[in-house]
């Protein structure tokens, strides 16, 4: 055996994955997302009664407030147990969480979500209402920025060199990742409008005494 045989056994075999980060996804049942679907579809139905139709490029955010409505109790439930198992596998502690927001999305045919992050918050999360083929992807970006300082070519994409990974989601998909961790959405190139609800979570005692969240 040759030495650069030996230095390949050992880069293989002593590998250490350091800071991992972790999207945490659920599939809803049936029973679940109708009720769910039903409560948005009725307060969408409200909230953009004066708004006209979305035109092509467009998008639409409700208020941050929608997790207080009965029409919400549903995925407010949902999303409440799911961070309750998050933290449970994080071995937090401090279980007393609470939702700082709750919010619809709504993109028109060609219309993206660029890059951003949710601070002063713990996690974020999405679920997907209505996606479709073209509509139904969320890209999770690198959040070390000093990894783009150089850039070599690659011979293959892998999850040890690429800077963004790209997560397909479908109807009833309810996603919950690191508040931190830089998101994107592209552009919707479907020939329907594409419907997700979006929330962020965090200590209750943190959000009842830090900063308003941020968006």
């Amino acid at each position: 055996m040759d030495a650069r045989e030996k230095v390949v056994q050992f880069a293989d075999s002593h590998s250490v994955r350091l800071f991992p980060t972790l999207v945490w996804r659920a599939e809803l049942e049936e029973d679940a997302r109708t009720c769910i679907n039903e409560g948005v579809l009725k307060v969408l139905a409200g909230l953009r009664r004066s708004v006209r139709q979305l035109q092509s490029g467009e998008g639409w955010q409700s208020k941050h407030d929608l997790h207080n409505s009965e029409y919400f109790a549903e995925l407010v439930a949902c999303v409440n147990a799911v961070a309750i198992e998050v933290l449970g596998f994080l071995k937090i502690g401090h279980e007393a969480v609470t939702i700082t927001g709750c919010w619809v999305n709504v993109l028109a045919p060609g219309k993206e979500h660029r890059a951003h992050s949710h601070p002063n918050n713990f996690l974020s999360g999405v679920y997907y209402m209505r996606t479709h083929a073209g509509a139904n992807t969320i890209n999770f970006h690198d959040p070390r920025s000093q990894t783009g300082i150089i850039r070599p070519s690659v011979t293959e994409l892998t999850a040890e060199n690429a800077d963004q990974v790209v997560v397909k989601v479908k109807n009833g998909t309810l996603l919950v990742f690191p508040a931190w961790l830089p998101h994107s959405v592209d552009a919707n190139s479907a020939d329907r409008a594409r419907i997700s609800i979006s929330f962020n979570i965090m200590f209750s005692s943190y959000a009842e005494n830090m900063g308003k969240p941020l968006w």
